[in-house]
């Protein structure tokens, strides 16, 4: 990966500064992996919350670009886009091939981009096939329309797969996690929720209420900011976390205080040449503001 895509010298400084900026109002000192375990251990608890990425937010990169930069943030965990791993059009092989990559580099691959669940038996079961052959035990999911739940009910119980159905924000029928969660309750258990908490946000959610009201079946986590106000706005203006609207204090209090146990992923997609530095920021915000609650 070239110097367009990663965090040269300057970069990682201004990222530092302005992540710092946001620390005094929490107490925190510092924002690497590193120094947050050390000083969540020396509160007597283990880091809390599981951080990772979806590599959406890294979608113009190749696959090892996007390993690269998740080594440079220290993050151990990945959700795979349809431009890193070919879900619904590739093969078995060629599906647990990324994942090996990314294990091979020691990071984990928890889930997938969006994969859309149209009411057509093959097509499903084609992304099913790719999904369990890479070893995956969850995957994100899309609907245009719940008509293909009864389908979905059906699939995930014969490859025993938990699909976390992703909220859209007010351009979609299933806008916010709430919506989703009343559309799941008649199924299977392993069909549950892939909050975003902006999209919801825009839809007029609380996502720490939601995260509190569906724990039970709240299996992924998609943290993201906005510029965008609540009541329905159909652009996203998608901003660096701490830089935008949401409350992400109560966001992560929330998922600490229900024992959130998957993973929360940085989505971040905000229209730049080098996405790094802005996701960078992001994963630095949290980890500054889990410190100080461990503190």
């Amino acid at each position: 990966m070239t110097g367009k895509n990663t965090l040269n010298r300057r970069e990682a400084l201004k990222v530092a500064a302005l992540t710092a900026l946001s620390l005094p109002l929490i107490g925190v000192p510092s924002v690497t992996a590193a120094e947050t375990n050390s000083s969540v251990k020396k509160a007597g608890r283990a880091p809390a919350l599981k951080l990772g990425v979806a590599s959406y937010s890294l979608a113009k990169l190749p696959v090892e670009g996007v390993i690269e930069v998740l080594k440079q943030v220290e993050i151990t965990g990945v959700s795979l886009y349809k431009s890193h791993a070919p879900w619904a059009d590739g093969t078995p092989d060629e599906c647990k091939a990324v994942v090996q990559k990314f294990s091979d580099a020691g990071i984990m691959v928890t889930s997938t981009g969006m994969i859309e669940l149209p009411n057509d038996e093959a097509v499903v079961r084609k992304a099913l096939d790719n999904v369990r052959a890479a070893g995956l035990t969850t995957f994100c999911g899309w609907l245009k329309q719940t008509d293909s739940l009864p389908l979905v009910d059906k699939l995930v119980k014969e490859y025993d797969l938990k699909v976390a159905i992703h909220n859209h924000g007010p351009t979609q029928e299933l806008a916010t996690g709430m919506d989703v969660w009343k559309a799941v309750q008649p199924y299977d258990r392993r069909i549950g929720l892939c909050l975003d908490v902006a999209h919801g946000f825009r839809a007029g959610e609380n996502p720490a209420r939601t995260i509190r009201q569906c724990r039970e079946r709240l299996y992924e986590v998609h943290l993201r900011d906005t510029m965008a106000t609540g009541g329905g706005m159909k652009d996203p203006q998608p901003a660096v976390v701490g830089h935008g609207l949401l409350d992400f204090r109560s966001i992560i209090a929330a998922l600490l205080e229900v024992k959130y146990s998957c993973q929360a992923e940085f989505e971040y997609e905000k229209k730049e040449d080098n996405r790094v530095p802005g996701l960078a920021e992001s994963v630095g915000y949290v980890r500054g503001m889990l410190a100080g609650m461990a503190a």
